[in-house]
């Protein structure tokens, strides 16, 4: 049962931060090294189906026995659009031929909800986060009953309300500076810094809050604390540490990054993700996006090839405003700056 007069130790952890979940990056052994240094670990479970989610927490489990989280996409079934979805992939012709990619010839969306909820109840994990909406109250019932945790993101006091009201215990306020996609679930899209969007929420609802984008440092940290964060979540500063496997080409671009290099796009999901500024980017302004997650389907040829060829032009890098800000160290050494 949640007693958020308990603070951490309803999470039981030894500090307050959470890495970010990080779908398509986060493997088990950034997870569980995570998880063992004394913050919440999280698996980004968003591009996994049912067995893979299940797949991967059994190797976390394997790794540690600290407390991890799985973060599931909401994900409604997109309607299939055919002459947009044409569109889309003749956008993508010139991406396709550069790389030597074989143009996707069809694509679905399929729902892996059930099932990954099926492996999480199963698995016995701790605590679940939800990105772009949350799930019906059946399930945040079986989720309750089973006592689980759970998180909802948030880039909106309505999105705020929304997830206290559905029976969250945590609410993630995902400042405009988060790297990643924007979980944004509710219309109309807002834009808030970090500080001003837990000044807003604070008012509004009476959960904690987890502060997410743009945290780099202890003075992040103090600055979130003050304004009212409970909870720290931080992802751009694991994304060059020795326990976290991106490619080294990507590692290198992040390390040779700079301020004001990222941009919002919808380019490579569907979804609107903060992302490094490259030339498949800029190419892809104002040219027809399929929705999510039609598009992320038509462009994984893309952004496969582009590491293996480390082509520099089109690889995805997501990452926080002030990723450039980065280091090449470990997870220790990330909590070291962090100040925790």
């Amino acid at each position: 049962m949640y007693d958020e007069k308990k603070g951490s130790e309803v999470m039981q952890l030894e500090k307050p931060i959470i890495q970010a979940p990080m779908a398509g990056v986060t493997t088990p052994k950034l997870v569980a090294a995570c998880s063992n240094a004394g913050m919440l670990g999280s698996i980004g479970a968003g591009y996994l189906n049912g067995q893979q989610t299940r797949a991967f927490i059994q190797q976390v489990k394997q790794l540690t026995t600290k407390p991890f989280q799985v973060n599931l996409f909401i994900q409604d079934e997109p309607r299939i659009d055919i002459s947009i979805l044409q569109q889309a992939k003749e956008a993508l012709l010139p991406a396709y031929e550069e790389l030597g990619v074989d143009p996707v010839q069809r694509v679905c969306a399929t729902n892996v909800f059930d099932e990954q909820l099926e492996a999480v109840l199963d698995e016995r994990v701790p605590i679940v986060s939800f990105t772009f909406g949350l799930p019906n109250k059946d399930v945040i019932t079986r989720l309750k009953e089973a006592g689980v945790t759970l998180i909802g993101t948030a880039t909106s006091v309505a999105e705020a309300r929304a997830v206290e009201e559905a029976g969250c215990h945590y609410v993630v306020a995902q400042g405009q500076q988060a790297g990643g996609h924007r979980g944004t679930f509710l219309e109309p899209l807002e834009f808030h810094t970090t500080r001003d969007l837990i000044r807003l929420m604070k008012t509004h609802i009476t959960i904690p809050i987890i502060a997410a984008g743009g945290i780099i440092d202890a003075d992040d940290i103090k600055e979130l604390e003050a304004e009212g964060a409970a909870y720290f979540q931080v992802g751009s500063a694991f994304l060059i540490t020795d326990e976290c496997d991106v490619p080294a080409i990507s590692k290198q671009l992040i390390m040779h990054s700079s301020s004001n290099n990222t941009v919002m796009t919808t380019a490579f999901t569907g979804k609107l993700a903060r992302v490094i500024n490259n030339k498949f980017v800029e190419k892809m302004v104002g040219q027809v996006i399929a929705p999510y997650p039609l598009q992320h389907h038509l462009t994984i040829g893309i952004r496969q090839k582009a590491v293996e060829q480390q082509h520099k032009p089109s690889i995805a890098i997501l990452i926080g405003e002030r990723g450039y800000l980065c280091e090449e160290t470990t997870v220790a050494g990330v909590l070291k700056k962090l100040g925790v």
